[in-house]
């Protein structure tokens, strides 16, 4: 996506570099105009109509969605009915689906309010998203700040398309989801005084963001895993959801999970199901690299759509301006927002910054594309290109920052053989968030009763374009309110029969429109892995399984 072969050298490049910053002009005085709604219609990605279609089937039909979301929505399930035959069954109150920082704070407020809990995860409990994210958390509670501004400044970065409910809940929210974190033992960044230090999000017109040095994501999910670990709730690693099940009135009733250690299928019964899964990076839309883990594949949006939820918003993807573009086996690595908060510049190959930084992330990711392609991108060793991140720039302006704040990004650096505070950083956009979802309500409730969705996999909340912080605020604040108001619908509710009828309905309708059954979803891995047993990796290809992958 990112080769260009009219940009600039990477050695011309960093020459322009260094002699701008020896200059007494350096890079401040560029004046920075912008036509931000040409800038994005040109070269953002979910701007290339060439990537898209329209649904052909199920309850979004007819919406513009990118292709290969539709290939993952449209494709056949991995099983029927036969495949259950002998199936274990299990049951419980409440399902999360998904072991991130959503599935974890909504599976403790439900197992705190008594109810019975099993968390099932694809991969290991917090193998997720969650621990990837390094910015810190939106949270009103700086003096001149308020809940109203917060409110304003996230409607205006969504391009006014967010909901204004669920934005509400989350911005008053925001104060009280930091003190609980506390209360489980998460640590933030504070100053002498022992007052939490925050820093500002692009998009934003306060210092909001709460954090944990670079690495906030991580120390949230730490406390999160012992917080789960030192309850009753019944974790289930290796064992990804491949179906959702429905009851006699067509109400969410659990789920078939695949057991990755024995190769067989559960049926797990749930009185009320919520899903976690995170988002979609991993199927790389439009060849673009990504920040996401392993996991992210989609699952949970397939399950709820084949189900018969309401999505939303299913053209809307969030590119994140600073993702590594050299090393080429680093790429898409994520370097935090906080950098540019803390004061570093992007730089072109002519030595000129050419965006204010600090500008909603859609705008500043379609600004490096724009450079790239109209050939002022600085063109990598290996091919691809991106622009200079002026890490050494803000080392001099605040000599030991780079050490104190951002001890991830250090290590990111080491691996790449690069002296962050002599050598600025090559960047590109990676594709990093999935701005729309599941519809849901202030409680995560999906169109379809008895399913929750909450975290990425649910969309509404950031319209077109996330700020900085949101998403951990999210997670913990609709993963709370979903927890709490699951066991409340759990004690209205039984299962006379459940099954999985919908698929035969996707089959009708895929077969009436002609379509082709050969693909299946979800995808549960990416397909660009090999899994070989003789080289002794820790999954493998088995065709005589019942999914395809399972554990050596």
């Amino acid at each position: 996506m990112n080769h260009i072969n009219n940009s600039v050298s990477y050695h011309q490049a960093l020459d322009n570099y260094l002699l701008k910053q020896n200059t007494d002009e350096g890079f401040e005085a560029v004046k920075l105009s912008i036509d931000e709604h040409e800038l994005l219609s040109k070269f953002h990605p979910d701007h290339r109509e060439e990537t898209m279609t329209r649904l052909q089937v199920g309850p979004n039909q007819g919406d513009r969605c990118h292709q290969q979301i539709a290939d993952v929505l449209q494709a056949d399930s991995r099983i029927d009915a036969a495949d259950l035959a002998g199936a274990q069954i299990k049951e419980t109150d409440v399902l999360v689906i998904g072991g991130g920082g959503a599935g974890c704070a909504a599976a403790l407020i439900a197992a705190e309010s008594g109810a019975n809990v099993i968390l099932a995860t694809k991969l290991r409990l917090g193998d997720s998203n969650t621990v990837m994210a390094e910015g810190g958390i939106q949270a009103s509670i700086e003096k001149g700040d308020s809940p109203q501004a917060h409110y304003n400044d996230t409607f205006k970065a969504g391009h006014k398309r967010g909901n204004k409910e669920l934005i509400k809940n989350l911005v008053m929210d925001g104060p009280d989801t930091i003190r609980w974190l506390i209360q489980q033992g998460m640590q933030f960044d504070l100053n002498r005084f022992g007052d939490l230090l925050t820093r500002k999000a692009g998009g934003t017109s306060a210092n909001r963001v709460v954090y944990f040095r670079d690495y906030t994501g991580l120390e949230m999910m730490r406390v999160l895993r012992e917080a789960v670990s030192n309850s009753d709730i019944d974790v289930w690693d290796y064992s990804p959801a491949v179906e959702l099940l429905s009851n006699e009135s067509g109400h969410c009733a659990g789920a078939i999970v695949s057991s990755l250690h024995d190769c067989r299928y559960v049926q797990i019964k749930a009185k009320t199901v919520i899903v976690a899964t995170g988002g979609i990076g991993r199927i790389h839309l439009n060849q673009f690299p990504t920040s996401n883990h392993f996991g992210a594949t989609g699952d949970g949006l397939v399950l709820a759509y084949r189900l018969g939820a309401k999505l939303r918003d299913l053209d809307s993807f969030q590119y994140h301006p600073t993702g590594l573009a050299y090393p080429q086996h680093l790429s898409g690595t994520l370097i935090t927002e906080g950098v540019r908060s803390s004061g570093a510049y992007m730089i072109n190959a002519l030595g000129e910054r050419f965006v204010d930084e600090l500008k909603p992330r859609d705008i500043v990711a379609a600004a490096i594309i724009r450079e790239c392609r109209e050939g002022r991108g600085v063109v990598g060793d290996n091919g691809l290109q991106g622009v200079w991140l002026d890490t050494p720039g803000l080392e001099q302006r605040n000599p030991g920052i780079i050490k104190e704040r951002f001890p991830k990004l250090m290590h990111l650096a080491q691996k790449s053989n690069i002296d962050i505070t002599r050598t600025p950083m090559l960047i590109y956009p990676t594709l990093h968030y999935q701005n729309g979802g599941v519809v849901i309500d202030k409680n995560g409730r999906s169109t379809i009763a008895g399913l929750y969705c909450v975290g990425e996999v649910s969309g509404g909340l950031h319209g077109r374009n996330r700020l900085m912080g949101n998403a951990l605020l999210e997670i913990i604040s609709f993963g709370r309110r979903a927890g709490a108001s699951a066991v409340k619908d759990k004690k209205t509710r039984g299962h006379k029969q459940i099954s999985i009828d919908h698929i035969s309905n996707l089959r009708r309708e895929l077969m009436q429109k002609g379509m082709p059954m050969t693909s299946k979803s979800p995808v549960l891995f990416p397909d660009y892995v090999q899994y070989d047993s003789e080289e002794n990796t820790a999954m493998r290809k088995d065709t005589d399984s019942h999914c395809g992958v399972c554990l050596s």
